[in-house]
């Protein structure tokens, strides 16, 4: 079994083993979501607040096992096996991160839950942007377009210039950090607005190398 394999699992069972623990110390409506300003404003049942995170974390574990196994392009994964198991670690650290602080929130500590989200986010933007360009050609992990797909150029062109900016606003979510009380009212939008227009400048992208390579020929 690799060794990131093995880190997934205790990290699962770890996550779970903290939930099991502070079960009986969990209020029965527990905090589940928070506002920008860090105030609670979503509940859920003690059973679901316990254990939810741990289970989604379990069920995205299994379905990044299997995708390469059902991938059309599955020989590819064997290019970027390492980067890929890397990146399904951080998100597990990402989640139980997110699941241990949120524990520890409804023991009753007083702390900005969303504030104290904002680093491990932006560090796994900067990952994500680190990992982008070193993913070769696939159905599931990647800026999946029409065009993308059918071109490994214009693939490696789209995830060269998408891990650059994806570094960037990892950057810059942790810039916003520095003016977080002066920007709270329009924070979600702040962090929300980069990715929307992320996505859409990358689409119209990858159609410009396809319109390069075919019409414009």
């Amino acid at each position: 079994m690799e060794k990131t394999t093995i880190a997934m699992i205790l990290l699962i069972l770890l996550a779970f083993s903290l939930s099991i623990y502070f079960y009986p110390q969990m209020p029965e409506e527990m905090a589940s979501h928070w506002n920008a300003r860090g105030e609670v404003n979503g509940y859920m049942p003690k059973f679901w607040g316990s254990f939810l995170m741990p289970l989604i974390t379990l069920g995205l574990v299994g379905m990044f096992l299997v995708l390469p196994k059902i991938d059309p392009l599955k020989k590819n994964y064997s290019l970027f096996k390492n980067y890929y198991n890397g990146m399904v670690l951080v998100f597990i650290v990402f989640f139980f991160y997110i699941h241990a602080i949120s524990i520890v929130a409804n023991l009753g500590f007083a702390f900005n839950m969303s504030y104290l989200i904002l680093p491990p986010m932006a560090l796994l933007f900067l990952f994500i942007g680190y990992i982008l360009p070193r993913c070769k050609r696939n159905w599931f992990v990647g800026i999946k377009t029409p065009w993308t797909l059918s071109s490994d150029n214009i693939w490696n062109k789209t995830h060269k210039l998408g891990g650059k900016l994806f570094m960037i606003y990892g950057a810059f979510i942790l810039a916003m950090m520095l003016f977080y009380d002066t920007v709270v009212e329009y924070f979600a939008w702040i962090i929300i607005g980069p990715v929307l227009a992320l996505s859409v400048f990358l689409f119209i992208y990858s159609y410009y190398e396809y319109w390069k390579e075919t019409v414009k020929r």
